[in-house]
This record gives C-alpha cells, structure tokens and sequence, in this order.
C-alpha cells in the first residue's frame, strides 16, 4: 500500500484489497479457460490426425497388389461412317452369282441417247399419285438412305449392273430409298444413263438430286415402292 492510503481505517484498506482482488480473479478466469481451449483444440487436433492416418492405413492395407490397368490393352472404339457400295464390285459379284435382274433387260440405253442432261442440272422425277409431301421429304433429304453407290470410274455396263443391283438390294432387305453417285463430269455420261435407267425401272416411283450436302447435282436420292409380300420377310414371321 502507498502512503498515500495510509489515511484509511482498517475496514477500508480491508475493503479496497478486496476489490482488487476481485478486480484480478475475471482476467485470471479468462487465461485459464483460453489455456483450457487451447489444450482442446490440440487434443482434437491430434485425434483427427490420428483418424486420418488410420484411414490411409486401411486404404493402403486394401489396395496391396493391385496393378495399374495397362492403357495398351484398351481397345479403340470409334464410330465408322456407313461407306458407300463399290459399284465395281457389285458389278463383279452380278458376273459370277449370275445375273438376277434379267426382269430388267428392257431398260435400254434409247432415252438416254435422246435426253441427255447437263452436269450440273437437277435431276427430278415422280409418278402421278406420290404425295407431294413424301417426294418434298426426299428432295430435302429428311428420308434416310438405306444404301449409297458410287459409280466413278464404271463402264456404263457395270454402272447399270450396279444400279440394279443396289435396287434389288434395297428390296431384299424391305428398304425403299437409296443414294446413286453419279458424279457430274464435264459430258455427264453416266448421270445421263442414271436418269434414263431409273425413269423405266418399275419399282422407282421418284428420284431427285441430292441436297448440296449429299453429293447436289453429282448424286440423286431414289424413292422404290415398298414390297408388299417380300418372301425373306414372310419366312421370318
């Protein structure tokens, strides 16, 4: 105590030492509950670690001998574009099957010699009763083509043989549209022949070029009529 206080009674210097006292304790309380939380947090701490450590351990202990798959051994598989047929080819196979399209042999060369047609003229035939909506559908290419044909580099023997062919395909398998690549060379020969052929073909109710993205004037998109009694078909049901 300071001099100053000597002037109080006991009871006051009793009471003072109290109040300083007390005035003490609040910040004593408060360090030893920082100190307690403190202790907790590492305590705490120290348990989460140990819990990470056990589940590392368990993993580990779980995937002892497991080998990384070796990426060689993965197959590649992507999605082939449908290829179109080779004309050439199917004028081969006509050879030797033998020729099945005799039902055909009408078709002449006779129009084609009258009509012929420029390289980059559009193609456009349908019979009388086809809706106009359907033969709409295949000018735009909405009807899907069940097979294409390529006919560059083809004698006009083996282009009609192919086209045939593809025709007989088509209703082998109850399709009716097809894709004809005739290519749009400076004399158009062979898309004038196409064009006289498939006017006098009896199952062709409609042909038109192609749109610009499937091949235009070098292509024509052909409409057959569905077969009612395909015998492939009936033996299936």
């Amino acid at each position: 105590m300071s001099k100053s206080d000597s002037f109080l009674s006991k009871e006051q210097e009793r009471l003072l030492k109290q109040f300083r006292k007390q005035i003490r304790q609040p910040q004593t309380h408060l360090a030893i509950d920082s100190s307690n939380k403190d202790v907790s947090t590492v305590v705490n701490s120290s348990n989460d670690q140990e819990k990470v450590d056990d589940s590392i351990a368990l993993f580990q202990q779980a995937v002892q001998g497991v080998k990384k798959l070796d990426s060689g051994n993965i197959a590649q598989i992507s999605k082939s574009k449908p290829k179109k047929l080779d004309a050439q080819l199917l004028a081969k196979r006509v050879a030797a099957e033998g020729d099945h399209t005799q039902e055909h042999a009408e078709l002449s060369d006779t129009q084609a010699a009258l009509n012929p047609v420029g390289s980059q003229q559009t193609l456009n035939y349908r019979i009388a009763t086809l809706q106009h909506k359907v033969f709409e559908d295949l000018k735009t290419g909405k009807l899907r083509w069940f097979e294409a044909v390529d006919l560059h580099g083809c004698t006009v023997e083996e282009a009609r043989q192919a086209v045939l062919q593809i025709i007989q395909m088509a209703k082998d398998e109850n399709q009716n549209v097809i894709k004809i690549v005739h290519g749009k060379g400076p004399e158009a020969i062979l898309k004038t022949y196409v064009n006289g052929w498939l006017r006098q073909h009896r199952d062709v109710i409609a042909f038109v070029s192609a749109p610009e993205n499937q091949g235009g004037t070098g292509a024509v998109l052909v409409l057959l009529k569905r077969a009612e009694k395909n015998p492939k078909y009936q033996q299936q049901s």
